[in-house]
């Protein structure tokens, strides 16, 4: 698809110059690698394309509309924007001053330039000789971890995602430099977590601190000396209701003693008239 076609959609077809910038952006992709290989297409490629020309020109771009039109998520789109970017070599140049008024944050750009310069230092320090030459700050992602970090330990809300899109690095890359920021000055940007000692933590602590000789129920009353206790008092329990049930069985007795007398009933047989005369024809 012509590039002149997708500016026109971006309403960036009246600028000749990033129209021509954003074409030599393209052949130059296009002669240095295949951009299929990191998923992207053709008019990704050219949106991306017209994206970096219009920043380094400093034109205004539709980022919304753009990811519209290259027809991949936000995400995607920020992912391969970043990995083309990088591929074809262009650094994007942060300045910590524009960075601070960008999020709000003017009042610690003296602290990102200590934590840089301290980063730098220690970080040198713990390479060896021999690759110290080779090591390389001018990617914008240690100007982006510094500022995240210490607008961070100053407790300022700065939005990480857009931090990192404006870097033009990836999640994973920003969390390991942070990482090892972090790791090297933590007495410039670390927050100090405050553990609570597992004695000074309250609750139901007393009742594991109790001997068990000392655990007493309110309502029993016993304790746990005796291995039998729970026993016992169970059986006293069932001897107390037993002795109740007793002394009410007396008293009902006692106050009607026709009810709990038995009556014997006296029953007389009677013989049939029939059974008699047999008898007496056997005698004879």
């Amino acid at each position: 698809m012509d590039i002149s076609n997708i500016a026109r959609k971006l309403d960036l077809s009246d600028n000749n110059l990033v129209v021509r910038k954003a074409a030599e952006i393209r052949r130059l992709c296009d002669a240095q690698f295949d951009s299929s290989i990191i998923g992207v297409g053709e008019i990704c490629k050219a949106v991306i394309c017209l994206e970096i020309a219009a920043s380094r020109l400093q034109v205004i771009f539709d980022r919304q509309a753009a990811v519209k039109l290259s027809g991949m998520s936000e995400k995607a789109y920020t992912r391969s924007f970043n990995s083309l970017q990088n591929v074809i070599g262009f650094k994007i140049k942060l300045n910590i001053k524009e960075l601070a008024i960008q999020f709000g944050c003017v009042r610690i750009v003296k602290s990102v330039q200590t934590i840089l310069s301290s980063y730098k230092e220690r970080f040198l320090a713990s390479l060896p000789a021999s690759r110290r030459a080779n090591a390389d700050f001018t990617r914008p992602v240690f100007t982006a971890a510094a500022f995240y970090l210490c607008a961070k330990k100053q407790k300022l809300k700065v939005d990480k995602l857009r931090l990192i899109e404006v870097c033009g690095t990836s999640e994973s890359e920003f969390s390991c430099v942070s990482t090892s920021m972090t790791d090297l000055c933590f007495d410039c940007v670390g927050v100090s977590q405050e553990k609570k000692d597992a004695k000074d933590v309250k609750g139901n602590r007393e009742l594991l601190d109790v001997l068990p000789g000392k655990r007493r129920l309110d309502d029993g009353g016993y304790s746990s000396d005796d291995e039998s206790s729970c026993y016992k008092r169970h059986k006293k329990m069932e001897e107390a209701k037993y002795e109740d049930w007793k002394s009410t069985v007396v008293d009902s007795i006692k106050k009607n003693p026709e009810k709990g007398a038995k009556k014997v009933i006296q029953t007389s047989l009677s013989f049939s008239m029939k059974e008699e005369t047999k008898e007496l024809q056997v005698e004879s």
